[in-house]
């Protein structure tokens, strides 16, 4: 009966000890050894420690053999015991703390005869809404959406959410119908509460849904389930992929972004989005990032052109403002006036500062009202915070009053055939550029005095044209008051001029200046009586004999034609030199160049020649 009882006792006390061993997992110790020597375990699981013969012990503090301390992350230690064959609990230990865990056996010369171990602890996998969105290929927009936001912590938070997930495309189909970029759209100040209006608090799978079923988002606005044969809907979104479960809940992606109902409003802007005949001005407005600023208190006074006056603007023109965001605030400000102004406060002549500065004239006759040339043909739609009147036409504000070299050019009754000259080479906006420039300016007498056909034949060739221009423009601003007897001046086109100062004046080669120093905002202008030509050879050979190609050009010129130990440089509009050409070289890389235009000299002794070149 003894023996039964010892038996009993032993089974017992054996049972106890695994009991305590109770582990996520377990590490034998036995023969010098634990097994396995490196466990890899996960944040908060533990660990048992089973001897299985010999007096061991888990030592988690400072090395057996050398007294330096482990450095754990956390240090632990687990007291000697006897193991047997049928293996007794020396304890267990739960890791809380990610990293890695030396230890080894203090007992003897155990850990010196092998018996070290390592114990590497990984830091919890997260799987947030936030985390199936990140590594999701469909949803970058989303995410940058969710970042711009400042929506990373909410999302990542206990929860749970429901997150009905719109893809890239349903996000560019939306920047596509408001017609902006996907990018501006996300910069939009009302971002935050149109995510919000994606996500619902709780868990709703797809089997919790039903047919005609609200979910009140975190926006506080209701969204609606529809399911049919065809599928389910949120609102008009389809769910096109279901049940994504993270920790925090679980993501449905969705083919359509969710809009929030708009809060019952009649701004100016309301007048315009309701309006079958302003699609485009409302684009416009939302465009230009104007919608918060008109949906605002005010009040305002709206000129608001219809679709067909925006459809009878030139052919481009449209798109061209729509791509400049600057231009077309600069436009769409000019149709907006502080204050209310009804049609019964309108008189004829009076004039009306816009929001952009620049005034409108009203004009009040037999025909109609008219601002500017735009005939008002609907008027006083009044809003909450102004009135939108409807016009035939787009306003376009003036432009801004300049005084460039080409500006003294166009407004001198003297300088016709240049101006002519200019618009024909194509140097308007070159010369309208910041410069500065010197010019040189032959009148209209200057030109009417080359040899009879002269003129139109160089009309007629703008590389010769061209030549001859910018054989009349330095740069820089070079005053009468700089000039000297014998300097010698390089012009644009890479050839140079000769100042003669003399008791009957100053000349320009054989030209006599006749009125200086017209000062430009971006250079100044001298008169003169005489064209200046450039040498008669340089001419014949850049025209006849020698090519730059391709012209425009974005990487590399072919030189065709140039002479072989002729030195080539390129040169910018202000005439400085950009690129010295290695002699005898055939092609010119200019890839690195800013986009603009550059002028191709080669000289051969008194021999030199001018081409324009257009970089992109």
């Amino acid at each position: 009966m003894k023996n039964l009882f010892s038996i009993g006792f032993a089974l017992l006390a054996s049972a106890l000890a695994f009991a305590q061993c109770d582990a996520d997992h377990t590490v034998d110790v036995a023969s010098f050894s634990y097994t396995p020597a490196d466990l890899v375990i996960n944040q908060g699981e533990s660990v048992a420690f089973v001897n299985y013969g010999g007096n061991h012990d888990v030592n988690g503090i400072a090395s057996s053999i050398t007294g330096d301390n482990f450095n754990n992350p956390e240090e632990f230690y687990l007291p000697t015991v006897m193991g047997n064959a049928d293996g007794v609990c020396i304890g267990t230990f739960t890791f809380n703390t990610p990293g890695t865990y030396n230890y080894d056996c203090s007992v003897g010369n155990h850990a010196l005869n092998g018996m070290v171990a390592t114990i590497t602890v990984n830091p919890p996998v997260s799987n947030t809404v936030v985390d199936i969105i990140v590594n999701s290929d469909d949803h970058t927009l989303l995410e940058a959406a969710v970042v711009a936001a400042g929506l990373v912590d909410a999302l990542n938070a206990e929860g749970p959410f429901t997150v009905f997930a719109p893809t890239d495309a349903a996000i560019t189909a939306l920047a596509d119908a408001f017609g902006v970029t996907p990018e501006i759209l996300l910069t939009l100040p009302q971002l935050g509460e149109l995510l919000q209006y994606h996500v619902v608090a709780g868990l709703a799978l797809s089997t919790d849904l039903s047919d005609g079923q609200t979910l009140t988002t975190l926006l506080g606005e209701d969204v609606t389930v529809t399911i049919t044969a065809d599928g389910v809907f949120i609102n008009d979104a389809q769910v096109v992929l279901a049940d994504l479960l993270a920790d925090n809940g679980v993501v449905h992606v969705i083919d359509a972004v969710l809009l929030p109902p708009a809060p019952e409003t009649n701004t100016v802007v309301d007048i315009i989005v309701n309006s079958d005949d302003h699609t485009v001005l409302e684009t416009a407005v939302v465009a230009a990032g104007l919608v918060e600023t008109l949906s605002g208190e005010g009040p305002f006074t709206v000129f608001a052109p219809t679709d067909a006056a925006f459809a009878a603007l030139p052919a481009g023109t449209l798109d061209a403002v729509l791509a400049d965001i600057d231009l077309l605030t600069a436009i769409l400000t000019y149709h907006v006036v502080g204050g209310t102004t009804l049609s019964t406060d309108l008189a004829d002549g009076q004039v009306v500062t816009t929001l952009s500065g620049a005034d409108v004239t009203v004009t009040i006759n037999a025909e109609g009202v008219f601002i500017n040339d735009a005939q008002v043909v609907l008027a006083d739609l009044l809003a909450d915070n102004g009135v939108v009147h409807v016009i035939d036409a787009v306003l376009l504000p003036p432009a801004p009053e300049t005084n460039t070299v080409v500006d003294i050019i166009v407004n001198s009754d003297d300088h016709t055939v240049l101006e002519t000259a200019v618009v024909a080479a194509g140097l308007v906006e070159t010369l309208s550029g910041e410069g500065p420039f010197t010019v040189f300016a032959p009148t209209d007498a200057a030109f009417a005095a080359l040899p009879a056909g002269t003129l139109d034949a160089v009309l007629a060739d703008i590389d010769l044209l061209t030549a001859i221009l910018t054989y009349h423009v330095v740069g820089g601003t070079t005053l009468s008051t700089d000039l000297a007897d014998g300097q010698v001046v390089t012009t644009l086109s890479g050839a140079d001029v000769t100042v003669t100062i003399n008791a009957e004046g100053v000349f320009i080669n054989d030209a006599q200046v006749v009125l200086a120093d017209l000062l430009a905002d971006n250079g100044v202008v001298h008169v003169i009586d005489a064209v200046l030509l450039p040498p008669v050879d340089g001419i014949e050979e850049a025209v006849a004999s020698w090519q730059v190609v391709p012209n425009p050009a974005s990487d590399v010129v072919r030189l065709v034609s140039v002479p072989q130990n002729a030195e080539v440089t390129l040169r910018d509009m202000s005439g400085r030199v950009v690129k010295i050409v290695p002699q005898g070289a055939q092609e010119v890389h200019v890839g690195e160049l800013p986009s603009g235009v550059y002028f191709v000299q080669w000289t051969l002794g008194a021999r030199a020649a001018t081409q324009k070149l257009l970089v992109q």
